[in-house]
C-alpha cells in the first residue's frame, strides 16, 4: 500500500505565497498519476491540479491557473504544489492524492491526511 504524508500549510496574508509537499512511501510503484484537491468548509472536495507519474500532462483547475504550480521529484518519491498570489477563496484543507490511473483519483486511491491552508485578508 501506499502512504501521504502531507506539510506546508499554515496562515499566510493574501498575496503571499506557501508550498505543500507531500511524501509517498510503501508500494510507490502502483502510483501512475499524483494530485492536489481542497475542501472549504460546508463545500464537496474540489480538484486543484494533477500530475501523471513522469511529470506529464499538468491539469488545474481554473480558478488556480497562472498561481498555483504541481510538481514531482520521482528521485525523493515526493510531490508539491507552489502556491502564489493566494487569495481569501484558497481557504481550505488540502489534500495530497495518488491515483492507480493515469487520468483519475478515485476514493479508494491513496489519500493524505491534510493539511489546512489559511489566506487572510
Amino acid at each position: 500500500q501506499v502512504q501521504l504524508v502531507e506539510s506546508g500549510g499554515g496562515l499566510v496574508q493574501t498575496g503571499g505565497s506557501l508550498r505543500l509537499s507531500c511524501a509517498a512511501s510503501g508500494s510507490t510503484f502502483s502510483i501512475n498519476s499524483m494530485g492536489w484537491y481542497r475542501q472549504a468548509p460546508a463545500k464537496q472536495r474540489e480538484l486543484v491540479a494533477t500530475i501523471t507519474r513522469r511529470g506529464g500532462s499538468p491539469n488545474y483547475a481554473d480558478a488556480v491557473k497562472g498561481r498555483f504550480t504541481i510538481s514531482i521529484d520521482n528521485a525523493k518519491n515526493m510531490a508539491y504544489l507552489q502556491m502564489n498570489s493566494l487569495k481569501a477563496e484558497d481557504t481550505a484543507v488540502y489534500y495530497c492524492a495518488a491515483g492507480r490511473s493515469l487520468f483519475r483519483i478515485y476514493d479508494d486511491d491513496y489519500w493524505g491526511q491534510g493539511t489546512q491552508v489559511t489566506v487572510s485578508s
